[in-house]
């Protein structure tokens, strides 16, 4: 079949560090097309389109060709990212998350908040100077890192140990993977060892955590998670669990701080931390674009798609597609769903836990730093794939 377009569609050049995927070009593209062009195949800029492509079943998951779109196609990493729950398909993919969702139950994280929120307390006295902090430090890293042990069972001061592999790990998602791939594939090897010792600990001595859940996890029908299989989702647990959190909160501290009349609203109104999490996903998700591979030739919306087609669904683009979003940032709005936990069948699988630690830190954080503004120094990572600040000093107005 002849190729339809709807005349000469925008083209990125995505895998150009400099690229920013929220960019005005971006944004100007997604008034004159639905998708763009790029070096990976085709970008999804608007909200429907979207939405429909995320629960096409002629789409697979796609991000599992991501390492060779990089020249990455063997070794520890390729084959540690292939095994993700996320780049399964069919009954595999489902035998894996019938098997793992126990663990992920709200009820048992309800009963971890008040440690959250505590967390949240503890590391904000910490701070080195009362009216100023380096914010991913001192705040979103040990945060996030400590979450993951407390949901975990790990000691908490082992963070460092998580904050540092996971980090580490994290930069496989830009596109520098393939010259940071030694440094990668050495703290993937290293949370191999600690995990494997964590799954040997539960189940010589049980504990009403986590791990303890997954090593339990058992169905008739799906059998066990086997040894490889628990190793290879806790690795994935530490590192998805931790990267997105941190990135997430300091994307929110960006955003609130742009919009300071609804940080004040978060002060006053901490029944908004879950919408909070939510507005901050949809404006400034820390995963920019959620990945397809397209199955089988088709038409959709004026375009052919072909077998073997990469596809990039846009998700802060779609999130302010102003064709369904008013404009502006309000915590109070009622909004469809965004996509910074993916969609579809594939919709991240801990996104329960994101949304409860970042819920119970961002209205503690809004009590207690007032009047936040960034200060000189910040650096970040890449605008493209998964992104975040790398450091973001910030001063404020403290509150006790």
């Amino acid at each position: 079949m002849s190729s339809v377009t709807l005349g000469t569609p925008p083209a990125f050049d995505v895998a150009d560090p400099s690229f920013s995927i929220t960019s005005a070009d971006v944004h100007d593209a997604r008034e004159r097309s639905w998708y763009a062009t790029t070096p990976y195949g085709i970008a999804v800029l608007r909200y429907e389109q979207m939405n429909k492509l995320l629960k096409d079943r002629r789409l697979r998951q796609g991000s599992v060709a991501w390492p060779a779109h990089n020249g990455v196609t063997e070794g520890p990493f390729a084959d540690w990212f292939a095994s993700w729950i996320l780049n399964k398909e069919g009954e595999e993919h489902h035998r894996l998350r019938r098997l793992m969702n126990p663990a992920f139950s709200p009820k048992l994280l309800a009963t971890l908040v008040p440690r959250f929120q505590a967390l949240a307390d503890e590391l904000i006295d910490g701070f080195a100077e009362p009216d100023r902090c380096e914010f991913v430090a001192e705040f979103a890293e040990p945060y996030a890192a400590r979450v993951i042990a407390i949901m975990l069972g790990l000691p908490e001061e082992h963070w460092k140990v998580i904050s540092t592999e996971a980090s580490t790990i994290g930069l496989a998602l830009g596109v520098t993977l393939r010259q940071d791939l030694p440094k990668i594939e050495a703290a993937l090897q290293r949370l191999y060892v600690y995990c494997d010792e964590v799954i040997a600990d539960r189940r010589a001595h049980p504990q009403d955590d986590f791990v303890t859940a997954l090593v339990n996890a058992s169905r008739p029908e799906d059998g066990r998670l086997s040894d490889t299989e628990l190793r290879e989702a806790m690795v994935l647990l530490i590192f998805g669990g931790f990267d997105t959190t941190r990135n997430q909160l300091g994307l929110a501290m960006q955003t609130f701080i742009a919009h300071p009349e609804q940080w004040r609203l978060l002060a006053e109104r901490p029944d908004l931390g879950g919408k909070a999490v939510e507005e901050v996903m949809r404006v400034n998700p820390t995963v920019r674009w959620v990945t397809r591979e397209v199955l089988e030739d088709f038409e959709f919306d004026g375009v052919q798609f072909t077998a073997g087609t990469t596809v990039h669904l846009y998700s802060e683009s779609a999130g302010t597609d102003p064709r369904v979003f008013g404009a502006g940032f309000d915590i109070t709005a009622e909004r469809k769903p965004h996509f910074g936990f993916g969609g579809g069948v594939h919709h991240c699988l801990g996104h329960f836990v994101a949304r409860s630690d970042m819920s119970e830190a961002l209205p503690l954080l809004a009590r207690r730093l007032r009047d936040p503004h960034e200060l000189p120094g910040a650096t970040w990572l890449p605008d493209s794939g998964n992104t975040g600040p790398i450091r973001l000093p910030i001063g404020f107005t403290p509150v006790a």
